[in-house]
């Protein structure tokens, strides 16, 4: 528990055997609740889940026989963490990605009412260190794509996966079908938007080690962008002329 409100970390996975016992190692001890995901992983993640699970009794094995993409496998710790009333969830990739030491900034919004959702941002002179030139453009273009089409003009580095979610919050956002790749993190803004979610940024320094993204940048930001333009349609039908039809 941590300041009167439980925590719990959903930790989605797909081949991470070399990274997955790190990342569940460095999570900290005031969280309530581990929800590790192994999302059809051919390798050994899995198993090391299993085998990490037997030393700390907070970590709960979430395995898929086939791969259905990090929004699957994310909202299957969702749904778990609902199920187990936790108050506040928040994910954390099994590449190591992302530092536990900036968990209670996620965190302070939620819990002194400022927000019902934070999002890591990288997106800050200094705080981008380590990340590709390429990678970086992508980030700031579908940056501004986003925010037309989900309506939060304020949040930057929408891709950022370190988020956190209070249970209201999550609770009514499961009632939409969500994407099931990685376009998760976008179609969750344009979604909270319609629900009227207030929605916070939360500067976190890139971190990155020996993991390889598996994202194909060109093919990505292509396909992402033309689901975004999908998302601004569909957010405009539903907060606006839906309602007042």
């Amino acid at each position: 528990m941590y300041k009167q409100k439980t925590i719990a970390v959903i930790v989605p996975a797909y081949k991470e055997e070399e990274l997955i016992e790190e990342t569940l190692s460095s999570i900290p001890e005031y969280v309530d609740k581990i929800y590790a995901v192994d999302d059809g992983s051919p390798d050994r993640t899995f198993q090391i889940i299993q085998e990490f699970a037997e030393k700390d009794p907070r970590i709960v094995p979430l395995h898929h026989k086939e791969n259905g993409g990090v929004g699957v496998a994310i909202v299957s710790g969702y749904k778990k963490s609902l199920e187990d009333e936790i108050d506040i969830s928040v994910v954390m990739a099994g590449d190591n990605q992302m530092d536990p030491a900036y968990l209670p900034d996620l965190l302070a919004p939620i819990i002194e009412g400022r927000a019902d959702f934070t999002k890591g941002n990288r997106l800050k002179k200094g705080y981008w260190k380590g990340m590709s030139k390429w990678r970086l453009f992508g980030n700031f273009l579908l940056t501004y794509l986003t925010k037309i089409a989900s309506g939060y003009w304020h949040i930057a580095d929408p891709v950022n996966g370190y988020v956190a979610i209070s249970s209201l919050t999550l609770r009514k956002l499961l009632t939409f079908n969500l994407s099931n790749g990685f376009t998760f993190e976008n179609d969750m803004m344009a979604k909270a938007n319609v629900l009227n979610v207030k929605m916070v940024n939360v500067l976190i320094p890139a971190r990155y080690g020996s993991e390889k993204s598996k994202i194909r940048y060109g093919r990505f930001i292509i396909y992402t962008s033309v689901f975004l333009l999908r998302s601004l349609s569909w957010r405009l039908w539903m907060k606006y002329f839906k309602r007042y039809m």
